[in-house]
């Protein structure tokens, strides 16, 4: 469902759960990029009622995603650390250019945005399945089930906005790029992409 052309490599789990602090200390600011994101489209393109529309909700979602990670920090005694370079997203955002036109920065905005949740999406079910933990397998399902819609969301949002097959053809071409950055980063366990 989630098109992505490379799954993230099994191993991940089990180094994720050997850092359970950092990796919910990097979910944690996940969330917050991810309702910044959302604030930053509202901002760009307030003219587009339906993006501002839809795109209002998973703000008031994201930043509550972010509570919830907090919360799961403080059940478990830990704190929430220092914001780390994120090298993925750096990478999509480095390689993933317009033409410089309002319409390619709106398509590519909105797949950047889709790519991130279905990124999330696919590693938090593997949390939700594989995690020893049982008590972060049900977070990371509710977790899993909301990231699924907000990438179903961009991905509609931009077929409204721009002609389905050059969404298409794009979202193609971005799921190539997001393979082969995938490929190169390192696996690690501290970091949720």
């Amino acid at each position: 469902m989630l098109g992505l052309k490379l799954p993230t490599d099994p191993r991940w789990v089990n180094l994720a759960e050997k850092s359970i602090q950092e990796i919910l200390t990097d979910h944690a600011y996940c969330e917050q990029k991810a309702a910044s994101s959302g604030i930053s489209l509202i901002v760009l393109f307030p003219e587009l009622e339906e993006l501002v529309q839809e795109v209002a909700p998973v703000v008031d979602e994201e930043w509550g995603h972010f509570r919830m990670v907090l919360d799961e920090l403080k059940k478990r005694n830990l704190k929430l650390g220092r914001q780390r370079k994120d090298e993925y997203v750096a990478k999509i955002n480095q390689r993933i250019k317009g033409d410089g036109g309002r319409d390619s920065m709106l398509l590519n905005k909105l797949l950047i945005c889709a790519l991130i949740e279905a990124r999330s999406c696919e590693r938090f079910k593997l949390l939700s399945v594989h995690c020893s933990d049982i008590s972060l397998r049900s977070f990371y399902k509710k977790l899993m089930v909301s990231e699924a819609g907000h990438y179903t969301l961009f991905l509609t949002l931009a077929k409204k906005y721009i002609d389905p097959s050059i969404v298409e053809k794009r979202w193609d071409e971005i799921l190539k790029i997001e393979a082969e950055i995938i490929n190169e980063l390192e696996l690690r366990g501290d970091r949720m992409h």
